[in-house]
């Protein structure tokens, strides 16, 4: 077993102190002397040279200036005190040939260290450079010297001092020439790098914005290949520098090009042809045949570019086909669509390409460990899942293969779901299924539900290119000014549900006044919030609300509203928006004063003892002053989170995920909310600008809420 330098210098001693002993009666002076044992020679593995291992021959390091060697020195253990009391100096020496054949060596004495640490030289700057020169050391602790390190089976430690930087690197490409603009974005190509100069160990690269490399050459001064995935239109750079064995690194080598939009699809069938069509017609490839379970028609995704798409009766004839393979499965491709499945409770295929009694791939969902459903996207043995697939609910899903990095990923909704996983895939030349997937004994896992928008790829599709895929627009669905009311309603800006008004309830106008004119006039200082007028809640029946829900609660949503409390201190929770059910809301937004605090509360059911999540924003009331409180409500079906944002801005504490998102048939509520399967919770101050989305607004456009003009939704 290896043994410790104290370990060593124990036996060391013990050694020594049992001649002692024996010497002690003929000699005392001797005994003393033996007292003090040398110090230890210097091991090789405790040497750096410019921070690096000491080594020789082949092995030796190139530095970029003089370098600084350290070396950790030992004393070991005496009759008096432990090794860590003992100090010793640390005695250098360094030697090369200069050019005229002659040997030079220089030499150094370190100061007076504890044993164990390290002693240091900094070489002069005469070290020629383009020379090998070698060092030693050896420790000192006043009295007697080690060996030297290069000694007793120890060995010297070379470095060459390098003055000159390297070449710039050469770039060139086929795939990407300088200053052309044949790169697409989800294409993969080639830079070729080299050098000039025979000492080249790396070359370190960047494109703007990154990513930022480093690849290094077989051999010293040798090209490499580097990969580039384009992921944005535009202009482009690949920068540069080549890194020699010293460290030293040359100017910057810059390759200019520019990055077009992606290839179209190889397969596209937007699945909206008119009702009783046999066959779905194609953007790009061919026409696909459709089964007699397929239906034309049916309803397409809200806020997207489709009108209509294909229901699939979940039966053997309810599948479409080209006929053909789409892509090749072994190369880089992705595959996607919208989908609204009617069951969950089975596998279920979106898309596939047939294999030898086996589908090359499926994307579709599969129960999942815990028997919730989830989306899949399987090939190659590797499967990757995520996202929560729910009946009568759109999705947007998208498998992609990338044979460059061998990774199947999966998006839901325009996000990476899962994580990605290594696939081997095989050849599957068969033909190209939308609805099935093929098995040893025929076709199976069949999907029930709407279809539409299916795309196959054969490049990368990039994640902007996904969310983009799966992006669902906001649109207005209601916005209620609350500047005036005609027969106990205040009308919505476009022709909408209008918001009766019940008693308690009032449209309050801002009060004319003369003050620009008349020196004697004393301004008001109760104003509407917003514009011209405002609704007035007196907290004990006042409310406002529409005969319709206003928003579909079981699919993305925004509400948005400005709201000041009358009192500095309510005396109970107070509710300012709410949609439901007959017994619960699906949401409602309430001012809980014991708390001080905003909450957004969320139910699983139309039940009054349903289960509820909550996420909230710190707030003091206002007591009736001042500009109100801007607060708004989302809800993303597409991430299954729900936000509440106080004046333009959310928080962890106010975001959750949700995933009992359920379609109430109650209208909009003003200023009251369910409690206990009844009313309550009435809200006492004043409310104006209710805005409404179907979708999911970001912060940008949350931010504009509020001011009694349009957001921007685009």
């Amino acid at each position: 077993m290896p043994r410790s330098r104290r370990t060593w210098s124990r036996l060391r001693r013990a050694a020594v102190v049992g001649s002692a002993t024996l010497t002690v009666v003929a000699a005392p002076s001797a005994a003393l002397a033996a007292d003090n044992l040398p110090p230890l020679r210097p091991l090789v593995q405790d040497l750096k040279t410019g921070g690096r291992a000491c080594a020789t021959g082949s092995e030796r390091p190139y530095v970029s200036e003089s370098p600084r060697v350290t070396a950790a020195l030992y004393d070991p253990e005496s009759d008096d005190q432990p090794a860590e009391g003992n100090f010793v100096q640390g005695e250098f020496e360094a030697w090369w040939t200069d050019a005229d054949g002659a040997e030079q060596h220089r030499t150094h004495t370190s100061s007076r260290l504890p044993s164990g640490t390290s002693a240091y030289w900094q070489l002069p700057d005469d070290v020629p450079p383009n020379t090998v020169v070698s060092w030693r050391v050896r420790a000192h602790d006043g009295k007697a010297a080690s060996a030297w390190s290069s000694e007793d089976g120890g060995s010297v430690c070379e470095f060459v001092y390098d003055d000159e930087n390297p070449a710039k690197p050469t770039v060139s490409s086929t795939d990407f020439p300088e200053d052309s603009w044949t790169a697409r974005v989800g294409e993969y190509g080639t830079f070729t790098v080299g050098s000039s100069s025979d000492d080249v160990v790396a070359y370190r690269y960047s494109y703007i914005g990154g990513p930022y490399g480093t690849a290094s050459p077989e051999k010293p001064g040798g090209p490499v290949s580097i990969r580039f995935l384009p992921v944005d239109t535009g202009p482009e750079t690949l920068s540069v520098q080549a890194v020699d064995r010293s460290g030293r690194i040359s100017g910057r080598t810059d390759h200019s090009f520019f990055v077009v939009a992606p290839r179209a699809p190889a397969a596209h069938w937007n699945l909206a042809d008119p009702a009783g069509t046999k066959s779905a017609a194609a953007e790009t490839g061919p026409a696909a045949r459709a089964g007699t379970g397929v239906a034309f028609g049916a309803g397409a995704p809200d806020g997207t570019a489709l009108k209509t798409t294909a229901s699939l009766d979940g039966t053997g004839h309810g599948y479409l086909s080209p006929d053909t393979a789409a892509v090749d499965t072994r190369r880089t491709f992705a595959v996607g669509g919208w989908v609204r499945p009617a069951r969950t409770d089975a596998v279920r295929t979106v898309a596939s390409q047939d294999a030898d009694g086996a589908p090359g791939f499926t994307l579709g969902l599969r129960p999942g460990s815990d028997s919730a459903p989830v989306w899949s996207f399987r090939i190659g043995g590797a499967q990757v899942t995520g996202g929560t697939p729910e009946t009568g609910e759109w999705a947007h899903v998208l498998g992609l293969y990338d044979a460059e990095t061998g990774l199947a990923t999966l998006y839901v909704n325009g996000h990476e779901v899962g994580t990605p996983q290594k696939a081997a895939p095989v050849e599957a030349a068969g033909a190209f299924q939308i609805g099935r997937a093929r098995g040893a004994a025929g076709y199976r896992d069949r999907w029930q539900g709407e279809v539409g928008d299916v795309r196959v790829y054969d490049r990368v599709v990039v994640p902007a290119e996904a969310a983009e895929l799966g992006a669902r627009t906001a649109r207005l669905a209601g916005h209620w000014s609350l500047e005036s009311a005609a027969d106990g309603a205040s009308p919505e800006l476009y022709g909408g549900a209008p918001l009766q008004l019940s008693d308690g309830a009032t449209i309050r106008r801002a009060v004319e006044d003369d003050c620009a004119v008349n020196p004697d006039c004393v301004p008001p200082t109760d104003y509407p919030l917003v514009g011209d007028g405002d609704l007035t809640l007196d907290g004990t029946t006042g409310h406002a609300a529409t005969d319709r829900p206003v928003v579909d609660t079981g699919d993305s949503f925004t509400i948005g509203v400005v709201v000041r409390l009358a009192d500095s201190d309510p005396e109970h929770p107070m509710t300012v928006l709410s949609q439901g059910g007959e017994h619960a809301d699906a949401f409602k937004v309430r001012y809980v004063p014991t708390e001080h605090e905003w909450q957004l509360v969320v139910t699983g059911a139309d039940d009054s003892g349903a289960a509820e999540t909550v996420v909230a924003r710190e707030a003091v009331a206002d007591g009736g002053e001042g500009q109100g409180q801007r607060l708004a409500v989302v809800y993303d079906d597409a991430t299954d989170q729900i936000k509440l944002y106080l004046d333009g801005y959310t928080s962890d504490e106010a975001t959750a995920t949700f995933h009992g998102a359920w379609h109430s048939d109650g209208g909009l509520q003003v200023g009251r909310g369910h409690v206990d399967g009844a009313w309550g919770e009435y809200l006492r101050g004043s409310v104006d600008e209710v805005h409404a989305f179907s979708g999911a607004l970001n912060q940008s456009d949350i931010l504009g809420l509020g001011f009694g003009t349009e957001p921007c939704v685009c």
